[in-house]
Formats: C-alpha cells, sequence, structure tokens
C-alpha cells in the first residue's frame, strides 16, 4: 500500500481526517514522508492505535470500523468471538463490539449461535446485565455492539485483590443474583456462570454478559473453546443429580462457586481443562467447606454459601429470589456496602431511566484526562460523552446537543477563541451551557472570551470539583427558564 492508498482508506474508514493527514504530511515534509513515518506519526499524535496499526501494515483495514464504530483495541479474545473497545463515528463515546472470528463466518450453525446470543442480549434491560444495542453483518464479518464496561472482569478484579470482605463480596453475588432472578422471569438461564463473564463497572457495580449460549451443544461442541467445558460442566451436574436441562438451580450452583472464591480467594473446586475431570460428580461434590478455608467468615455468610454448594438441587436455593433474601439480610451487618432494594429511579422494564440525566460533551484527546472526567462526572450524575476533534464536537452540537460541553484548551489549541466563539453560537439555539478551560499558557486569552449566563471561562489549574461546581452553577442559572433534565444534587 503506497501513500495515497493508505490516506484514501483511512479517510473512507472515517479513522482519520484530512486535516489530520494534512498536519502529518506538513511535519514529515516531503522528503521524509513514506508509510512507514506516516503511520509513526498519527499513533504519536493518537489518532490511530497501535491495533489498528498492525491491522494496516497486514493489510487488514476491512472491518476495522463496524457498524459505524471504530475498532481501538482487542479486549479479549475466545475461540467463538472477539471482543474490541471502539469508539463510535456519530458520537465518539466509547463501546464495545463483539466480532465472530472469520473462521466460523461462513458457517451457518455458528452464525445462529452468534445471532442468537445478540437477539436475547438486546431483549434484557436490567442494570446488572451489559446491554446489547446494534447487531450487524457487513461483508464477512458478524458483530454486535454493547455497553463497554471499563473496569474489567471479575477474575482480573480478584487476582488483585486477592480477596474481598463479606459485605462487599455479598453485595456484588446479589448484583448478580438480580440479574438472574429478571432473567429468569423472562424464561432464560445464563449456562455460562463465571468470574470472566461478569464485569466490574467502575461504579462498583456487577454486570453480566454472555447470554443465550445454553441449548445449543452441538454447535458449541464443534466451535470448542472454553464455553464447550462450561456447558459440559453444567451438564456433569444436571446428570449427575437428575436435575432437568436448564434448570436455574444450575446457575445458583456456580452463583456459589464465584461467592466462594470472592470470600477465600481461592476456586470452590480445582481448576482444570481435562474434559474426564469436568465430567466427574465428585467435583463438585467434594468442595472443602468455606469455613474451614476462612474461619473468620460469619456464620450467616458461610451458610448461604454451602447451601448454594449443595450438589443436590433440591437442597439448594431453589430460585435467585430466594438467594437474595438472605443476602440482604445479612447485608446490613458485614460490612458499609448495602444492596439496594428496587428504587422508584427504576423504569418498568428494570433499568435505570438515564434519558433523564445531563449530558456533558468533553473535547479532550488526552487518554488519562479522558478517564478521569469520564470517571469523576459520571460518578455525580452526568451522562459523559467523549470527543478528541473539537470539529467533530460542533457538529455534535447542531445535530444532537448536550446539555453542556466542554472545550479543554490544552486540546483545542491555539485555536480555541475560534472554536468557543461557535460553540457558542450554535448552543444558543438549544440553550447549551459552554465552557472553555483554558490552559495555563491561554490564560491571557480569557478577556477574548465573552461570559454570560450559559458561558464560563475557565483556567488552568482546576479541579475536577471546581469545574463540577460550575456546571451546576451554569445549569441552575438555566433553571429560571425551565429543564427537561433531574439536575444531580451537588455536594461540594
Amino acid at each position: 500500500m503506497n501513500i495515497d492508498d493508505l490516506e484514501k482508506h483511512l479517510i473512507r474508514m472515517e479513522l482519520a481526517q484530512p486535516s489530520d493527514l494534512e498536519e502529518c504530511r506538513i511535519r514529515l515534509g516531503t522528503s521524509r514522508l513514506d508509510v512507514d513515518r506516516l503511520l509513526q506519526e498519527l499513533e504519536r499524535r493518537q489518532i490511530l492505535t497501535p491495533f489498528q496499526i498492525g491491522r494496516i501494515k497486514k493489510d487488514q483495514v476491512e472491518g476495522l470500523v463496524l457498524g459505524g464504530c471504530k475498532l481501538l483495541y482487542r479486549n479479549a479474545a475466545g475461540s467463538f468471538a472477539r471482543v474490541y473497545r471502539a469508539e463510535c463515528l456519530a458520537t465518539g463515546g466509547t463501546v464495545g463490539v463483539k466480532v465472530l472470528r472469520e473462521r466460523w463466518a461462513s458457517d451457518p450453525q455458528t452464525v445462529r449461535l452468534f445471532r442468537r446470543e445478540a437477539d436475547l442480549g438486546r431483549k434484557l434491560k436490567h442494570p446488572n446485565i451489559v446491554p446489547i444495542h446494534q447487531v450487524g453483518h457487513e461483508g464477512k464479518f458478524h458483530f454486535f455492539t454493547m455497553d463497554f464496561i471499563v473496569g474489567g472482569n471479575l477474575h482480573d478484579f480478584i487476582k488483585i485483590r486477592k480477596q474481598l470482605s463479606p459485605g462487599e463480596a455479598t453485595k456484588y453475588v446479589a448484583d448478580m443474583a438480580e440479574a438472574l432472578e429478571y432473567t429468569l422471569r423472562l424464561g432464560y438461564t445464563h449456562r455460562d456462570l463465571k468470574m470472566t463473564n461478569v464485569l466490574m463497572s467502575a461504579h462498583g457495580q456487577a454486570l453480566l454478559i454472555d447470554f443465550g449460549l445454553a441449548g445449543d451443544d452441538n454447535t458449541l461442541n464443534r466451535v470448542g473453546g472454553d464455553a464447550v467445558q462450561r456447558a459440559l460442566e453444567y451438564a456433569t451436574l444436571e446428570k449427575g443429580t437428575g436435575a432437568p436441562r436448564e434448570d436455574p438451580r444450575t446457575d445458583l450452583y456456580f452463583l456459589g462457586a464465584i461467592y466462594y472464591e470472592l470470600l477465600t480467594g481461592n476456586p470452590a473446586y480445582p481448576r482444570t481443562r481435562d474434559r474426564d475431570e469436568r465430567s466427574e460428580l465428585s467435583r463438585y461434590r467434594n468442595v472443602r467447606p468455606i469455613k474451614q478455608v476462612d474461619p473468620n467468615i460469619p456464620n450467616e455468610v458461610s451458610d448461604i454459601v454451602d447451601r448454594l454448594l449443595k450438589v443436590d438441587p433440591s437442597a439448594r436455593y431453589q430460585t435467585p429470589i430466594e438467594v437474595l433474601t438472605d443476602l440482604r439480610r445479612v447485608a446490613t451487618t458485614n460490612g458499609s456496602q448495602t444492596i439496594s432494594q428496587p428504587s422508584l429511579s427504576e423504569t418498568s422494564n428494570g433499568t435505570n431511566d438515564k434519558t433523564s440525566l445531563p449530558t456533558v460533551l468533553c473535547i479532550e484527546d488526552r487518554p488519562r484526562q479522558q478517564s478521569m472526567l469520564r470517571e469523576y462526572l459520571s460518578k455525580r450524575g452526568f451522562r459523559v460523552l467523549l470527543l478528541t476533534d473539537p470539529q467533530r464536537g460542533l457538529d455534535r452540537l447542531k445535530n444532537n446537543p448536550p446539555e453542556c460541553i466542554i472545550l479543554m484548551g490544552g486540546t483545542v489549541g491555539d485555536e480555541v477563541v475560534d472554536f468557543f466563539q461557535r460553540a457558542v453560537a450554535i448552543g444558543k439555539q438549544a440553550d447549551v451551557v459552554c465552557i472553555a478551560v483554558l490552559s495555563d499558557k491561554q490564560s491571557h486569552l480569557r478577556e477574548q472570551l465573552e461570559q454570560s449566563v450559559t458561558t464560563r471561562v475557565l483556567s488552568q489549574p482546576i479541579t475536577l470539583r471546581e469545574l463540577r461546581r460550575e456546571i451546576h452553577l451554569a445549569f441552575q442559572r438555566k433553571r429560571s427558564v425551565g429543564s427537561s433534565f433531574e439536575m444531580p444534587t451537588y455536594n461540594p
């Protein structure tokens, strides 16, 4: 691929803007311009990621953008599919994209199983289940998009933390039980409950993923990998005890295994990849009592774990709601972590109504600052969108305006005055709060920027708390004419 071909591909797939490429050309100069140097410069400017560059060098540019989302990094991989962190081209928001591996793309049964997972996931709307959004097929790529959960999975979480307090472990297990109760009411079981299928949000919430694999052992056997191994474990427990297939109580056994590992840092039964060992019922029957592993675990907590891990399904908890009843009862006596009851702020289908949250659009291209803004403002009741290109921010302001836009001067650069004035002009039509945060080297530009009821100009250094206070003050001034969203409470 030569320079011209590369640039055409990048522009066509919206991986880079013409202005980005022109600036790279100017900086490198004609004499130094080749494909490798251009890619290095695009990576240095954080326009392309190392993952994208690796695919481009292998001439694998197709599939880097799927469903209007550009893939940034590979986040997880299995024998069945791969999950990528991606950016929505329309909004700049971060999403997850799950892509069926190419080796299975031409196999109708495997594609059907993949679509089944996606279609089921779209039906499930619960705060403890990762939502699935778009399901698509482009060329040889089958994919679906979902929320991207920043915190990673429970397996990685416990590797760092080693073991959790009874209060914290109980809270996360209750999150999972809430999700299982919700899906059971709709007639579904999970069938693949394990530590890596539980994601931890930045808000300290456990969310389940990968529903829909139940009921198709023939396809799973052909695909292989961990999914079929887990199907074997479920089948061993059910066949060995005479329980019916897809018994919801089987999910509860594996919920108990997760609870056990969170409390002790050790798996309830030995990990193995050996198929014969996984097929032995004794593996699940001979679990060492949790009080022998850690005598300090409160009796009311160990009682729940022991009952969940009963091999005889009739001696186990019968439904997730039974587990939740006991988890809620012990929560108040085992640490400050609380287990929430259904709240009035939840909608009838079990999801939090985020449409009423005020949206803050931040123009910021530094990854560390992006993470800080997202985590801080999200925890305090805002819906946060992040874009790196100020022009795309203005386009979003025209087509789908947020309640507030924040231009970070360090990202916008010398054109911050022009972009801010344009943002204010566009924002007036939708009564958008516009805030400019100038870098310390740009403080002299402050006099050129007009401030009003809905516009603020700040200068670094400024804390996130001070920034949030300015957002609140601007919103309070808007209240005199009414607003269509519920304002988060400001607690200094």
